[in-house]
Order: structure tokens, then C-alpha cells, then sequence
């Protein structure tokens, strides 16, 4: 009553009086001695112990120098005492000062360094539950963090004392007590240490937060190893997921407005000024840890009979955190994603190590990294040749209905836009660490991947691809011109294709049937180069039109990720061309249609590099494939139209050589385009009657249309005089057309088809030219045509001048009376030519005329039908 008095100075008598009283008991020498009588330990106790409850901060004071001083001279004698001195020091409360609260700390810093040796086992939990009140007070700040230090050296003088620890508990609780704790009494302690943490996990201050997190997953993982089965499951249901659930709770009711009166004075990082944002970081270390808790104490939790839905549980939280809008917990998610698939074993298969050697780095590990694990040789031997067994699968399919739900709605393109309105887009850093996830999943769900799965992760695919990047974070993400580099988003996605086909090509027939499907994905990526793909209802610039961060999203920079996709589909094809099910795709037909918008475009491509890679692609392909097309001809009847429209785009495209071109590039260009011609003499026209009508027909009249390159401009007179002639490839184009005509066969049935239309479209083509020729000089008057028009009418003539030539050396039974019509009848528009007023044309006229000289005379054999006979 006396301690109670409103008098402050009665108060300091009364507790003055009591702890000396206390102190000089605990100082006498009884018989027996002190600490084996635990009944008068407590009655000399109890008087401290109630001076608790008077909040008086003098009399609090009196105590605790009371029990700092029983500490130093009494402490190795308590004994069964350690629960009410405890009990004194842990009788901290919020209302106290910080100069009381660092009082009774410092005495519980005392016990633990000196005398936790030498306190009873069964009085262990009662410094756990002290410790952690101090970490609870929100008094002083620094107090609770070291209360949480302490609890970490608490949990290593458990480990370090086990067997004592353990023996001690057992022979010191009776057997009701130890059924009533429902667990091994040890595992009780170690219970009890992580629900306390667990508590701190949730204070409201930040630096609690993160450094009572990390010391429940270090001590989680140094120590789990040390509990029992039954145990963990107690540590599943009753500490982490409560967890997860308290701090998601918090984390989502936080607030997002900056509390000026919360951080005073003190600068913070603008990534934590909020709430919201500390309380993100937390999420981000739960989850992490949690995550982390599955993956290195799997074999010890798939032994639970619970643990599927432990799995899916935690399933969910990963999918609920990867579609949270705050950028720091959606990346976190995936991280842990990965953490939970992938076994980090050194000892694991080198195939598997492969594939994750590149992929996100998992959260970190603390500091603090003791374990209890140990792994025999013969059990990592076991690990690596058992494979997952029906019910792993089934966890793994769960696993991939998740990853395929977060790329679905993360992905999703938002279609009606309003510009004062806030657009989710993901970033390509969350996009990139989704798509690295994939092949660590897949390793596990391979077994039961079908079509129907490979189309969704294709639109997932397309969709993470398709995604712009905001105008401000550009110049971070998308390299500067001209050093164009593929990004860790593109990179991630090949390598995700990748990975299916080095699966399917192992995989069983089944599994092949896929290559359709993967060579449609690759082939869309080719022309995301040249015409790079919608997000939406999103207005983007495109990549190289930005300058300055005025623009709100930008389009990623496909080429250098298109071209990779062309080498992986030439190399793909190469490896699987007579595949049935690549045959019977129309696999070769697909690729075609693709090749052909790029060269179609050809100098309006983004980059010049696109469509000579194409190009040479395609004859690596052709070189391939047409083997396999004349072999099963009925699989690739309409792939010919395609083929000759790509060769027709190309050879003859409607986007000209930029004025910038040079001599060399010109002469370099000119070469690629007689190398098409080439392979139609070589690959094509030796197998035309394997092939359709139409398709021979269209070769040679684009054969005929470059033997002589016509002037592009409608006016007679082209002021552009610069402007370049293909020589060598209409060179190419009628030499290729005169070895496959009539004039170098020795019989009438040989290729009578190529034969017909080679001969007369080419002299139809000549007339042609040299009519609008005499026409535009005439028009021209004393005026000169431009210098290219002029080596274009000397080429006709020089043209002209070889096939007469190789007309008469032909056997005249070979030759139709047409085709000797139309000889003669371009004689008189030759002669028109005869005045000409440029060199050049004068000398190749002459020439062409000169060969009219044997035509002119009466023939010798007689006629038969119109027809010349010997």
C-alpha cells in the first residue's frame, strides 16, 4: 500500500523498504541452500514481483535496480527464481519511459549473455516471451531491434544445446504436461520463438518489420531441420501463412499518402515514403521468405499429408502479389515463383542447370546462414534419378494454371484507352522475370504439355512481347541507334522457345506434333522486324522517332529479336523438313508467306540487315525443302503461288533503292538478285514438269520482265540520270532463258512448254521496248534521252542480237513458224532506230542488224505447213 501513496517521497520509502528486504533474504544463507527450495524462493520473490503492477515510474525504477543487483550477486543461484525476475523485467508496457524500458532491457541483455546456461530448460519459453515484448514496446526504437537480435542468439543456444535442452525438458515435465503442448516439448520452444517473430513480422514500424523477417526465415532455415514432422505443420498453419495473410491484410489497406509528421526531419528514399511502400517491402520479404521455406524444406513438407494444399495456398498468394500494382511486390512474386521451382542443389542435372543458369536470382540469403541440413551423397544420388510422380504433377499443373492466369490478366491489352485515366502496363522487367520462370516450370509439367497448352503460352508470348515501354524509361530500355541490341524481354522469349524445342525434339510423337505450332510462333516474330505489333488501344511511337520523353509509350525495337527468329526457323526447318507433320502443315508454305512481306518491302525494311538475312534464309530453305516438295507434291500444291509471288516482290519491288544507295551496295544488291535467278535455273526449271502450269508460267515471265529492265519513269525523258540499270541481272535473266529454250535442245519434247513461252514473251518484251524507244526519241527531239535509257536500248539490241544468233544455230524443225513471224516483224523497228543520234545504241543496231543478213535471203529448203525443213 505504501508503494501505492500519492506522496512521492512515502513511495520511494516503501519500495526502498522492499527491495532491500528482498535483497538481503536472497543474501542469507539458508540450510538447505536457496536454490533447491523453489517454494521460498517464491515467497522472498513475490513482494518484487508486485511492485509490477504500480505504474508509478519511481517505484519501477526502485525495481529494476533491485533486479539488476539480485542479477550480479544472486543469479547463479535463482534457479527456479528465473521466472519471477523475468516476469519483473518483462513487465515493460508502452506507458513507461525509454529510460525505464532501457533499465529492464539491459537486465534481460544480462541474462541472456551470462546465465541462459544456467536457467532451467522449462523456464526457456518465459525469456522468449520477455524478449519479445521488448521488441513489441514502441518506446525505443533501437531496444526493440536488439530485443530481436537477442532472439536470434536465444534460437543458436538452442541449437548448440539441444541434446541438454531436450533431456532436460522430458525429465522435467510430466506426461500430461507434454500431451497438452500437443508437440515434442522442444518443438514447443522453437514454436514459441517463431510465433513471436511471426508477431514482430507485423509491428507497425518498418525496421521491426524487416529485421524480425529476416530472423524468422535465417532461423527457419538454419534450424528447421531440428523439428518434427508433426511440427511443421504446426510451423505452416500457425506462423507463415497467418502471416502471409496479416501482412497482405496490411499491406492493402496502407496508406499511399506520405506522413510528413512520421518521418520529421529524417530524409527517406522516395521508393519508402509511404505506408505503402514499407509495407510492400515487407510483402516482398514474407513472400520471398516463405517461398524460400518451400523450396529448401520440400522433402520434409511433401511428407505432410496437407501439403497440396499448402501448395496451393501459397500458389495463391504468389498470384495475388504478381498482380499487385505496386511494381516492387508483382516482380517479388515471380522471384519467389521461381524460387519454388527450381532446386538449387549443386548436385542437380547438368540439363536443368542449364536452362536457369541465366534466369532471375532468387532472393537473397541473410547474412546469417547457418543450416542443420545435412544431405548424404546416396540421397542426392536418389534425388536426381527419381522423377515426379503423379501427385507432384498434379502440384505442377497448379503451378502452371497459376503462371499462365499471371501472364493472361498481366498481359491482357487494354482496349478503349482514355488518356486521363491511369493504364496498367507491365514492365519489362516483370515481364522478362515471368517468361524465366517458364522453363523451370516446364521441366516439370512437360510430361503432360499439349497443344492446347503451347497456343495459350504463344498468346502469352505474343502479348509480353507486343508491350510498349513508357516514353520517360526508354532511353534506359531501348538502346540508342545504331546500336541495336535484342533486350532481356526478347531474349527471354526465344530462349523460351528454345527450351520447347529441344523438349519436343527429344519428346515422343505426341509431343512432335507441336513443330507446327512453334515454327507459327517464330514466324510471327519474324514480322513483329518489319511491322512491329499493336498493344491494344494504345497510341505508341515507334523506336528511332523519339526525341525527348514527350511521348507517353514507345514501341520496342523488333529487328535484331526478328532476325534471331529467322536463324532459329532456317535451323529448325533444317533439323525437321520431312517431318510428317511439318509436311503436312504446310510448314514451307508458311515460312514463304512470311519471308515475303520483308522482301516485298526490301529497302523499306527498318534495317537494310532484315531482308538480306531473309533472303539468304530463303535459300538455305529452298535448298531444303524443294527436295522434300517434289516428293510429296500433293502436300504442297499451293505453296508454288507463294513461292513465285515472293520471287516477283522481290526481284521487282515497289519500294526503290534509297538515293544514298552507292555503287558498291548497288553492285552488292544486284548480285543477291541474280542469285534468285540462279536458283530458279538450278532448283526450279530442271523439275517444271513435277511442277504446276501456273507457277512455270509466272518463273518466266519474271524471267522475261528482268532480261530487259524497262525504264520505270512514265516520261520519256528521266531527268534523274543517276538512276541504275541491273545489267548483270537482266544478263542472268536471258541467259537463264536461253538455256531453257529450244535453241540448246537437241529434241522437239523436251521442256516444249518453257520453250514456247521463253522465245516469244521475249521477243514480244523487245518489240516492246524498242518502240516506246524510237517514240520517245522522236518526241524528244534535238534533246537526248537520259544516259539510262540508252544502256537500256543498247541491252534490248545486244538481247536481240544473241537470240537471232542462237535461233539459226538451233535445228530448224525446232522452231514454230510463230516465232520466226515476230523476228520479222521487229525488223522494221529496228530500222526506225537507225536514227539514233547516241554511239552506243548505233553500235549494238548494227549488230542486231547485221544478223537479219540470212533472213533476207530466199531459204533453201522448201516450206511445209510454215514450217522449214532441210
Amino acid at each position: 500500500m505504501v508503494c501505492q501513496h500519492p506522496y512521492a517521497g512515502m513511495r520511494s520509502w516503501g519500495a526502498e523498504a522492499v527491495t532491500a528486504l528482498v535483497k538481503a533474504a536472497l543474501m542469507f544463507k539458508y540450510e538447505p541452500p536457496l536454490h533447491g527450495n523453489l517454494k521460498l524462493q517464491s515467497t522472498i520473490m513475490a513482494p518484487l514481483q508486485e511492485l509490477s503492477v504500480i505504474n508509478q515510474g519511481d517505484v519501477r525504477q526502485k525495481q529494476l535496480e533491485c533486479v539488476h543487483q539480485i542479477l550480479h550477486n544472486n543469479g547463479d543461484t535463482l534457479s527456479h527464481g528465473w521466472p519471477l525476475i523475468l516476469g519483473v523485467i518483462g513487465a515493460v508496457n508502452n506507458q513507461q519511459g525509454e529510460k525505464l524500458v532501457q533499465m529492464a532491457f539491459q537486465s534481460l541483455q544480462l541474462v541472456v549473455t551470462d546465465f541462459l546456461p544456467i536457467i532451467p530448460s522449462i523456464y526457456l519459453q518465459v525469456c522468449v516471451d520477455v524478449a519479445a515484448k521488448f521488441g513489441l514496446q514502441n518506446q525505443e526504437l533501437n531496444v526493440s531491434l536488439t530485443a530481436i537480435g537477442l532472439l536470434w542468439n536465444i534460437s543458436d543456444f538452442f541449437y548448440q544445446n539441444r541434446q541438454r535442452i531436450k533431456q532436460e525438458l522430458h525429465e522435467n515435465l510430466s506426461e500430461s504436461e507434454r500431451n497438452k503442448l500437443g508437440m515434442l516439448p522442444f518443438d514447443a520452444l522453437w514454436m514459441c520463438l517463431f510465433s513471436k517473430l511471426g508477431d514482430l513480422c507485423v509491428d507497425p514500424r518498418p525496421a521491426v518489420r524487416k529485421s524480425a523477417g529476416q530472423t524468422l526465415f535465417s532461423t527457419i532455415s538454419a534450424h528447421g531441420a531440428l523439428l518434427q514432422q508433426e511440427t511443421w505443420k504446426k510451423v505452416l498453419w500457425q506462423v507463415l501463412f497467418p502471416l502471409l495473410e496479416r501482412v497482405q491484410k496490411f499491406s492493402s489497406s496502407a496508406s499511399t499518402i506520405k506522413d510528413e509528421l512520421s518521418t520529421g526531419n529524417i530524409l527517406i528514399h522516395h521508393s519508402r515514403d509511404t505506408a505503402e511502400k514499407q509495407w510492400a517491402e515487407t510483402r516482398v520479404l514474407t513472400l520471398a521468405g516463405v517461398a524460400r521455406t518451400f523450396n529448401s524444406k520440400r522433402k520434409i513438407l511433401q511428407q505432410l499429408g496437407d501439403f497440396p494444399r499448402a501448395w496451393s495456398l501459397l500458389l495463391d498468394h504468389i498470384e495475388s502479389a504478381a498482380m499487385c500494382p505496386n511494381a516492387e511486390v508483382s516482380l517479388a512474386a515471380l522471384k519467389s515463383f521461381q524460387e519454388i521451382l527450381i532446386n538449387r542443389d549443386p548436385s542437380k542435372p547438368e540439363d536443368l542447370q542449364d536452362l536457369t543458369s541465366d534466369f532471375i536470382q532468387p532472393p537473397l540469403e541473410e547474412v546469417i546462414n547457418r543450416t542443420g541440413d545435412v544431405k548424404s551423397h546416396t540421397q542426392t544420388k536418389a534425388s536426381e534419378n527419381t522423377t515426379d510422380s503423379d501427385s507432384d504433377l498434379s502440384l505442377w499443373m497448379a503451378a502452371w494454371k497459376v503462371w499462365l492466369n499471371i501472364g493472361q490478366i498481366a498481359t491482357q491489352p487494354p482496349e478503349n484507352v482514355d488518356k486521363s485515366q491511369k493504364v496498367y502496363v507491365p514492365s519489362q522487367h516483370f515481364l522478362t522475370a515471368l517468361l524465366q520462370t517458364f522453363p523451370a516450370l516446364f521441366m516439370h509439367i512437360k510430361i503432360r504439355f499439349v497443344t492446347a497448352d503451347l497456343h495459350k503460352l504463344s498468346t502469352v508470348l505474343r502479348r509480353a512481347l507486343s508491350v510498349p515501354v513508357q516514353g520517360e524509361a526508354s532511353p534506359f530500355i531501348i538502346p540508342t541507334y545504331p546500336d541495336v541490341i535484342i533486350t532481356p524481354l526478347q531474349e527471354t522469349g526465344l530462349q523460351v522457345v528454345d527450351v520447347l524445342i529441344r523438349t519436343v525434339k527429344t519428346g515422343p510423337d505426341s509431343m512432335q506434333s507441336m513443330y507446327p505450332d512453334i515454327f507459327n510462333q517464330l514466324l510471327t516474330f519474324i514480322q513483329y522486324g518489319v511491322r512491329a505489333p499493336k498493344y491494344g488501344g494504345i497510341e505508341t511511337k515507334a523506336f528511332g522517332t523519339v526525341k525527348g520523353p514527350q511521348v507517353d509509350w514507345v514501341t520496342m525495337n523488333f529487328v535484331p529479336f526478328s532476325e534471331k527468329a529467322v536463324e532459329m526457323v532456317v535451323e529448325l526447318y533444317r533439323q525437321n523438313a520431312k517431318h510428317p507433320a511439318v509436311i503436312n502443315a504446310h510448314v514451307l508454305q508458311n515460312i514463304i508467306k512470311t519471308f515475303r512481306l520483308p522482301l516485298g518491302l526490301k529497302y523499306s525494311c527498318p534495317a537494310p540487315s532484315t531482308w538480306m538475312l531473309v533472303i539468304n534464309s530463303l535459300f538455305t530453305i529452298l535448298n531444303i525443302g524443294l527436295p522434300v516438295a517434289r516428293k510429296h507434291d500433293a502436300a504442297f500444291t499451293a505453296m508454288w503461288e507463294d513461292l513465285s509471288g515472293a520471287f516477283e516482290d522481290f526481284l521487282f519491288s515497289k519500294n526503290p533503292s534509297p538515293p544514298t544507295l552507292s555503287v558498291e551496295d548497288f553492285q552488292r544488291d544486284e548480285a543477291i538478285d541474280c542469285k534468285v535467278v540462279q536458283v530458279i535455273r538450278d532448283d526450279i526449271l530442271p523439275y517444271a514438269n513435277s511442277m504446276p502450269q501456273d507457277f512455270v508460267v509466272r518463273v518466266m515471265d519474271i524471267l522475261n520482265k528482268g532480261s530487259i529492265h524497262s525504264a520505270t519513269s512514265d516520261t520519256f525523258i528521266d531527268t534523274e540520270s543517276s538512276r541504275k540499270l541491273r545489267e548483270d541481272f537482266a544478263k542472268t535473266c536471258f541467259e537463264t532463258l536461253l538455256q531453257f529454250s529450244f535453241v540448246n535442245k537437241k529434241s522437239e519434247s523436251e521442256e516444249g512448254s518453257i520453250t514456247k513461252l521463253a522465245v516469244l514473251s521475249l521477243l514480244q518484251r523487245c518489240q516492246e521496248v524498242v518502240k516506246k524507244y524510237v517514240e520517245d526519241e522522236r518526241l524528244s527531239g534535238k534533246c537526248p534521252l537520259p544516259r539510262p535509257r540508252l544502256a537500256e536500248m543498247s541491252s534490248v539490241l545486244k538481247a536481240i542480237t544473241t537470240l537471232l544468233q542462237s535461233l539459226k544455230r538451233a535445228p530448224v524443225k525446232n522452231i514454230e513458224g510463230s516465232v520466226w513471224q515476230q523476228v520479222i516483224q521487229l525488223f522494221p523497228s529496228l530500222v526506225e532506230c537507225t536514227t539514233s543520234s547516241s554511239p552506243q545504241v548505233c553500235k549494238a543496231l548494227k549488230e542486231a542488224l547485221h544478223e537479219y543478213r540470212d533472213l533476207l535471203a530466199p531459204p533453201t529448203p522448201t516450206v511445209h505447213n510454215g514450217m522449214y525443213q532441210k
